[in-house]
């Protein structure tokens, strides 16, 4: 069946797209363990790009966790499987004109590279919210590791199960030592210029 698969010329291109929105469209990708910030900071950066009038989505384990990756687990092959198909759903979105933010802790390197070969290079910004185990097991925002100590939780990242942080991110914020205000400034003032069209 997959070889039947042809997909169809469409007359509207991404270009016309970014055109109509008079920005740029790409995938900002904050990735560190759960706790670290990533969701507080994405949510602080979409704001501020609505705010001036930039067109955008957050993913966030919430909103995909309960949906379209409700059958996965948290093995590490369905990591794998959530993550791809996170980057999928990103790369339909980069392609309808928008500027996709996405906050998942994806602890493996390979995945994170398949995200960048299906968006592309171009359309990919990795951030790394750097925040030690021992401190995002003090927020303990949502109880998980309490949970994991507890034994309750299986393949905890950071606890049970590896964090394989980037190598050279495009960007690193450590949230122990800057505020939510200077972390936003530091992705706006780094994106700014791949939210420009290319004929600007």
């Amino acid at each position: 069946m997959q070889d039947n698969v042809i997909p169809h010329s469409y007359q509207v291109s991404v270009a016309n797209r970014r055109a109509l929105n008079n920005h740029n469209s790409f995938l900002i990708w904050f990735t560190g363990l759960s706790g670290s910030g990533k969701s507080t900071i994405a949510n602080a950066v979409e704001l501020k790009l609505h705010k001036e009038g930039i067109k955008t989505f957050t993913l966030d384990g919430d909103n995909i966790r309960k949906g379209i990756n409700n059958d996965l687990n948290f093995s590490p092959e369905h990591r794998t499987e959530n993550i791809r198909r996170i980057a999928e759903v990103s790369n339909l979105m980069v392609d309808a004109g928008l500027v996709v933010l996405a906050a998942f802790v994806s602890p493996y390197r390979k995945d994170r590279e398949r995200i960048k070969n299906i968006v592309g290079d171009a359309n990919f910004v990795e951030i790394y919210v750097n925040t030690s185990v021992e401190e995002c097991e003090r927020r303990d925002v949502k109880g998980l590791y309490k949970k994991a100590r507890a034994g309750e939780i299986k393949n905890m990242t950071g606890i049970s199960a590896p964090y394989e942080a980037p190598e050279t991110p495009d960007l690193e914020i450590k949230t122990e030592n800057e505020s939510i205000e200077s972390s936003v400034k530091k992705v706006i003032d780094y994106i700014t210029p791949k939210l420009k069209l290319n004929n600007e």
